[in-house]
């Protein structure tokens, strides 16, 4: 569906092709989907129901047609692939579905061993298949959670692909080094680490160079920076809120303008459960910061002071 004049609309953010899907840059993230509250934690309190399936149906009435998700979330009662299951099945042609495979969390949402060996990484394919509803997923990101070798998991999922049931391969939580490590086993497509504004300055040549080597860049907690899972709070820096009020945006569309403005391979992936927030990210994908402000927060970045504090 086409956004109604005056509405903002992902399209504004540009285009970048995944693999061989086009997506546009601004998506949406599903992390924050099923509760409310901190995000991947035992006792998370459930999102209602119809709220989580409106945001998701809105998203793509806005142009979003890039939604990354994961098996592993979900708070009691509610699971993101199910949820985007019932909100948006059958798919549209054009919509991509991300997923990633690695952590897991038994049950009662508590963090249990990471899928080390082939055999786990094929089950949680297989899981996300099932909550999705699909016969393919478009992308798998191996997550990893250590600094050992990747080699023999990335080798389940590159032979999943190569028998059809994944179409793409990506990584994240990952260091150069594994990068070079599974792109020997098959193409990857993207990398999603987390990094944003004041956060991970010492990552931004490996930026730089995935885009180099035509890999998408998809940073997770582009907004709430320090307090990941817990969410953005606290003061803003004041470069933050003098970029703002220049262009009469929130802090919130500063960042996420500032992560898109990084490369065009750069993707940005903000989740919320809210539909003022939802259309406040989408109509942050046209917000055109000038050299100045990137100047400014350039400088900010470096200087390592632009995470959000939290309460």
């Amino acid at each position: 569906m086409t956004p109604a004049a005056g509405t903002p609309s992902a399209a504004a953010s540009g285009r970048w092709i995944l693999g061989d899907l086009p997506v546009n840059r601004l998506g949406f993230g599903a992390m924050r989907l099923p509760q409310t509250g901190p995000a991947l934690v035992p006792d998370a309190v459930p999102r209602d129901r119809r709220e989580a399936l409106a945001v998701l149906r809105r998203a793509v009435d806005l142009g979003v047609n890039h939604i990354d998700t994961a098996a592993f979330y979900f708070s009691p009662l509610r699971s993101a692939n199910e949820l985007i299951n019932s909100a948006l099945a059958p798919y549209a042609d054009d919509l991509v579905i991300t997923t990633k495979v690695g952590p897991a969390r038994d049950g009662a949402g508590r963090w249990a061993t990471q899928a080390r060996t082939p055999e786990a990484v094929r089950a949680q394919v297989e899981e996300n298949l099932r909550q999705l509803g699909r016969d393919h997923l478009d992308v798998v990101n191996l997550r990893v959670g250590d600094r050992e070798s990747i080699a023999e998991r990335f080798g389940a999922l590159a032979d999943l692909r190569r028998a059809g049931l994944i179409r793409h391969l990506g990584l994240s939580n990952i260091t150069p080094a594994q990068l070079a490590e599974a792109h020997a086993i098959a193409p990857v497509v993207c990398v999603q680490n987390r990094y944003g504004l004041g956060l991970r300055s010492e990552d931004d040549a490996f930026v730089r160079e995935c885009g180099e080597q035509g890999i998408a860049y998809v940073p997770f907690f582009a907004i709430a920076t320090t307090g990941g899972e817990r969410g953005a709070g606290g003061a803003e820096p004041a470069e933050v809120l003098t970029v703002a009020r220049a262009h009469g945006a929130s802090p919130a569309q500063v960042r996420i303008a500032w992560t898109l403005h990084r490369g065009p391979h750069v993707l940005a992936i903000p989740g919320t459960g809210d539909l003022g927030h939802l259309a406040a990210n989408v109509a942050a994908g046209a917000l055109r910061l000038t050299e100045e402000d990137l100047e400014l927060l350039d400088d900010l970045h470096r200087g390592g002071g632009g995470g959000t504090a939290t309460g």
